[in-house]
């Protein structure tokens, strides 16, 4: 296969300073019990973090604030090299979920570890974007920003695994 080089075009500033799944060579492991992960991701959904852009790059910038959503995409820099050698793991560290591809999870621990987050977009000034939603910890390198566009991103007639619907509506029961 053909190496690709990546080349950051920003970092992200976030009040998040460690991961929330942490992995090894064994798999992942929630830092917290599953009810501490819905409150820090109501937390992450209202926080608003920075996305710095290289200043020689601002021009990429333009017009963006046209858009109220981005999806950003950012590397997992503290995902350990051993952690992109597993092929399954329990999704979220849950030992009672069987083990699952690592394509069939959003696991942090994947051969690339290109993470992707919808977010809000608040405030552009000159190369640095205001944003809410971003799960992100601090000092992810950015890959790139994409504007989230509903009628071309959204996807219809979506399905999920029974697994992954159970994780969803678990971490969603804990809102309401």
């Amino acid at each position: 296969m053909t190496e690709i080089v990546l080349k950051p075009v920003g970092i992200i500033r976030s009040e998040i300073k460690e991961p929330a799944l942490r992995s090894d060579k064994d798999g992942i492991t929630l830092k917290e019990k599953l009810k501490n992960v819905r409150a820090e991701r109501d937390k992450i959904r209202t926080m608003t973090s920075e996305i710095i852009i290289d200043p020689s790059l601002a021009e990429l910038l333009d017009d963006i604030d046209g858009h109220s959503h981005l999806m950003v995409l950012y590397w997992a820099h503290k995902v350990p090299a051993e952690s992109r050698k597993l092929t399954k793991v329990h999704p979220m560290g849950l030992k009672e979920v069987p083990k699952k591809g690592i394509f069939a999870t959003c696991s942090p621990a994947r051969p690339n570890p290109v993470l992707v987050t919808v977010v809000r977009l608040s405030e552009r000034n000159k190369n640095i974007l205001k944003v809410q939603g971003l799960e992100a910890i601090d000092g992810s390198p950015v890959i790139d920003i994409k504007p989230f566009v509903h009628g071309y991103h959204g996807a219809e007639n979506h399905k999920s695994p029974e697994w992954m619907e159970k994780i969803r509506m678990e971490l969603e029961e804990e809102r309401e």
